[in-house]
């Protein structure tokens, strides 16, 4: 395993549209896991495989990476009862060839953030539900219904796999001035 450059905007690489996967070996198998050593060193919840420069329909999700370091935390949402939480377990899940079967009507808008558009966050608005079919690594096709956040995230890395990036989706003026904070950003670093 080994971690790969993340390549960021404007690389032109983002936009190109990935292709299928048709081969499920060794070297699938060693880009998946790269990906996911990438997406937690970032650290980041998902990855394209576009994003490290392969331009194939490879994402890798994983909304709790875990934290060996973490304390256990003590947690005051409860109320006046006080409890600790247990750093997460990892539950990672790979997406090849994935493919939105049917989108709710119903939207939801969450802050979304990229690794190839670092330090920018920005409310995208998506379809709450939806159902999705993909391959896993051994090329077996999956279906699953999937919201809240795993939905809202696997539609986000499933837009690069058509050259697209969650800033695409704001107004001109908001993504103009996403872009500046970018590149005043760079420019303090």
């Amino acid at each position: 395993m080994a971690i790969r450059e993340i390549i960021e905007i404007p690389d032109p690489r983002l936009k190109a549209i990935s292709t299928r996967v048709e081969v499920f070996d060794d070297e699938l198998r060693t880009l998946v896991a790269d990906m996911f050593e990438t997406m937690y060193a970032a650290p980041g919840i998902g990855l394209a495989a576009i994003q490290v420069g392969v331009p194939q329909r490879v994402l890798v999700i994983d909304l709790q990476p875990d934290d060996p370091d973490a304390e256990p935390e003590e947690c005051t949402a409860h109320g006046d009862h006080k409890h600790t939480h247990q750093p997460v377990k990892r539950t990672p899940r790979v997406f090849i060839n994935p493919e939105i079967l049917d989108p709710s009507e119903e939207f939801n808008v969450y802050s979304e953030g990229c690794l190839s558009v670092p330090e920018i966050y920005a409310d995208v608005e998506r379809p709450a539900r939806i159902r999705a079919r993909w391959q896993d690594l051994d090329g077996t096709v999956q279906e699953e219904a999937i919201d809240g956040l795993l939905a809202t995230c696997l539609q986000h890395e499933m837009d690069h796999l058509e050259g697209i990036l969650f800033i695409d989706h704001l107004s001109r003026l908001k993504r103009q001035m996403a872009l500046k904070k970018l590149e005043k950003l760079r420019k303090a670093a």
